[in-house]
């Protein structure tokens, strides 16, 4: 389902939930508002990532507050691969993702007449670092290594049953069962974590695996033992609930935040990138469509939000990239 952001529903959808706080930062004045307008108006269809979403919807805001108010961006978050299933036969302008496009999703794309870089544009918005979370009454936790990660979230400590102790990880640990949660297959959270970070290694048998971020979040704060991984701007904006378990790497115990997320930075062995793919064909239909796209690489998009939403944006001359191919559009 859309969660629609407009002109007129703004000052009520921003009072609710997760997501939508995040949303409501960094708005302009009413004074302000289509200053830049070139007199655009209709539809810009946007789905996918439930990680992208919380940054995708604030650009979303600012572009309907600042530039265009009469275009309205619609932004969904049925997580990254029902995204690419709307966005294949054509269904939306943008599907925004939390992993890379798969080949058989190319493949899917080819078989309705799409080529990657001809039809479709890879546009890179931000880097992530994946977080894994924990209870803040858990005092013993706070700090493990990515190998003990694994471990524990791939039943390798498991002896005699599915339940794992956290005494499994560590002697010294209390001997009470882990509770294990994370998004469910609909998010490329989950895929990056069961691809990447698991290398396809099968997850707990216990573990309880979610839709909506929200709830994992919940489920966290209600259990002492629990254990979650999603994207930082989840944990970002619920540090009140929650506490991030520092990861080492093998130089030491790293916490997650924007100083350390990066390809190149201490948070590395986590970080991942976060896309959004513009259908090119309706971005050249649709004014509008590829106004926003201009927008959403602009200084005044991803660029400028990324932190404000949990995620450390790209150098400039990424963003900058992305401006030339859609000007050559035109």
């Amino acid at each position: 389902m859309f969660k629609i952001f407009n002109k007129k529903l703004l000052a009520g959808i921003l009072s609710i939930g997760l997501a939508l706080s995040l949303v409501g930062c960094g708005g302009t004045s009413n004074e302000e508002s289509g200053a830049n307008s070139q007199g655009l108006e209709g539809d810009v269809i946007i789905d996918g990532s439930g990680t992208v979403y919380p940054l995708m919807a604030h650009i979303a805001e600012e572009y309907m507050t600042s530039v265009e108010p009469s275009v309205s961006v619609q932004v969904g978050r049925a997580g990254s691969s029902a995204g690419f299933k709307k966005f294949i036969p054509g269904e939306l302008d943008f599907a925004d993702a939390s992993r890379q496009i798969k080949d058989s999703e190319v493949e899917d794309l080819k078989a309705n007449g799409m080529e990657m870089g001809e039809n479709v544009l890879e546009i890179k918005l931000a880097y992530d670092g994946l977080t894994i979370v924990i209870n803040k009454e858990n005092d013993w936790a706070t700090e493990m290594t990515d190998e003990e990660i694994i471990k524990m979230f791939t039943s390798k400590a498991v002896k005699d049953d599915d339940k794992v102790l956290w005494s499994d990880i560590r002697s010294d640990w209390p001997q009470e069962e882990i509770k294990f949660y994370g998004p469910n297959e609909n998010h490329g959270t989950y895929e990056f974590f069961y691809e990447n970070i698991l290398d396809k290694q099968d997850l707990v048998s216990t573990v309880n695996l979610q839709q909506e971020y929200s709830t994992l979040v919940d489920l966290v704060t209600q259990d002492k033992n629990a254990i979650a991984f999603f994207g930082f701007g989840y944990y970002v904006t619920n540090t009140d609930k929650l506490q991030a378990v520092k990861v080492d790497f093998g130089n030491g115990p790293v916490e997650p935040k924007l100083e350390t997320i990066g390809e190149d930075l201490d948070y590395a062995g986590f970080t991942r990138l976060v896309y959004t793919y513009l259908n090119l064909d309706y971005a050249k239909e649709k004014p509008q469509v590829l106004d926003f796209a201009k927008f959403v690489v602009s200084p005044k998009g991803a660029a400028k939000l990324a932190g404000d939403n949990g995620f450390a944006p790209l150098p400039a001359a990424a963003y900058n990239e992305y401006t030339s191919i859609l000007e050559g559009l035109q």
